[in-house]
């Protein structure tokens, strides 16, 4: 059986699932339910400074872009840091990890960009016995307003500082949580590392307005009258995440270095993609928010039951396997060859794949009197187009041709491209002719 106890910083969890920085983890009531449903650890809901606490408003907090069925594909969310008293937090903190020892219970902390507030801080959250800390420098809206969160995180000097000071005052990990608001995602995360942080975590939400309200002529949610801009976060941003995730994993600056996904991780599958790509566990929240927090015992079960199938003990023996895949376009051998390829006998005829390719790319598939559809090899171009838009998974499939080989459906031998030449840096890409 595969043993999902992983370790990420010398912190062991039961499984890499791991409930992110949000409304499910902002009070000891929800985080004792997580773990009760099987999270293996938590990243507690962002503190900030003792005084005041913060306000967020009493109205709609979220948006929302929905798929298929009302299916909820992303949500944008006005709300702020916790709204709780600092110590009410520090003291459930200290009695959530007491009585769950086993779980990582890591705290989310957000103040001034000053030496003195973290210096005030740390020690009261080091003496709960949480495990580690994230610094949050990726909220997009409210706190960035104030000087904070993205605002710090878009700036990598003051990422290194910030994160220096932690490193000085406190004596557990740091993790720096990373803004996706940004050009560049390796600039923030070198400049984590270059200020000694354990691990960097990401994505946090992307900056956006999902709707507008055309009556009220206001973003929504709308409060009042108006509204503003949010933090857009679950399976819409998933690709984002990923892409970002491997840009910091193959980077020669940061390579091999801990990271923690985030970013719209709902089932099994993405945990798993992400962690191919370099994570050491992932975070989740609007999976929870939308299904509960039971939720993870789907991912657990189809993660461990995929790993048996491969024959993966770990998840150690997995973690960044698709990194040395991911290259720059330069480096793709543009002398592999593939076609696509109907199957008859699942075709439903609908002609999806008909009408793609004929209004909007090749032109490569025929459709007879009968509504038969067969593709035209020598204007197949293997876009993939007609596969993503078939409604029937299988039918249509791309079939790789070898160089020399008897194409049989043209007859005519499989050439190379014209004008192109091997990479001198990548024996299996090609290389445009100058």
């Amino acid at each position: 059986m595969a043993d999902l106890t992983t370790t990420f910083l010398g912190i062991t969890s039961p499984n890499p699932f791991w409930l992110a920085s949000a409304p499910p983890t902002d009070k000891e009531y929800n985080v004792r339910r997580a773990f009760e449903a099987g999270w293996g650890g938590v990243v507690w809901k962002t503190l900030g400074s003792e005084g005041p606490p913060v306000v967020n408003v009493n109205g709609p907090r979220y948006g929302a872009i929905y798929g298929a069925d009302r299916r909820l594909l992303g949500l944008n969310n006005i709300e702020l840091i916790t709204d709780r008293d600092l110590h009410r937090n520090l003291d459930e903190i200290t009695r959530v990890k007491k009585d769950y020892p086993d779980r990582a219970v890591i705290v989310s902390i957000m103040v001034p960009c000053e030496e003195e507030a973290w210096k005030a801080i740390l020690p009261l959250v080091e003496a709960t016995g949480a495990d580690g800390i994230e610094l949050n420098f990726g909220c997009p809206h409210g706190m960035a307003e104030r000087g904070m969160g993205s605002a710090v995180g878009q700036v990598p000097e003051y990422i290194t500082m910030v994160a220096e000071w932690c490193k000085k005052y406190y004596s557990k990990p740091v993790i720096v949580k990373l803004t996706p608001n940004i050009t560049d995602i390796r600039q923030p995360a070198r400049a984590a590392f270059k200020g000694n942080a354990d691990a960097v975590s990401l994505i946090n939400t992307i900056n956006s307005i999902t709707s507008v309200n055309l009556d009220a002529m206001s973003p929504e949610p709308m409060i009042d009258g108006k509204g503003t801009h949010g933090g857009y976060c679950g399976p819409a941003v998933k690709p984002i995440a990923m892409n970002m995730c491997a840009e910091i994993a193959r980077d020669p600056e940061t390579y091999g270095k801990p990271i923690s996904a985030i970013g719209g991780i709902t089932t099994w599958r993405d945990a798993a993609e992400f962690m191919a790509l370099g994570a050491g566990n992932v975070q989740v929240c609007t999976a929870a928010m939308t299904y509960g927090f039971k939720i993870v015992q789907e991912m657990i079960s189809g993660l461990s039951q995929w790993m048996d199938e491969k024959g993966y003990q770990s998840t150690s023996d997995f973690i960044g396997l698709a990194v040395p895949n991911v290259t720059d376009w330069q480096y793709l051998n543009l002398n592999y060859v593939t076609k696509a390829k109907i199957d008859q006998d699942a075709c439903i005829s609908c002609g999806r794949c008909y009408a793609a390719c004929e209004d909007t790319s090749h032109q490569a598939i025929d459709m007879s009197i009968d509504r038969v559809f067969t593709v035209k090899d020598e204007e197949c171009v293997a876009c993939n187009l007609c596969v993503n838009v078939c409604p029937v998974e299988g039918c249509i499939e791309m079939v790789e041709l070898e160089m020399g080989a008897l194409d049989e459906r043209t007859g005519e031998t499989v050439k190379p491209y014209a004008n192109w030449t091997t990479h001198p840096n990548n024996p299996g890409a090609v290389k445009a002719v100058e």
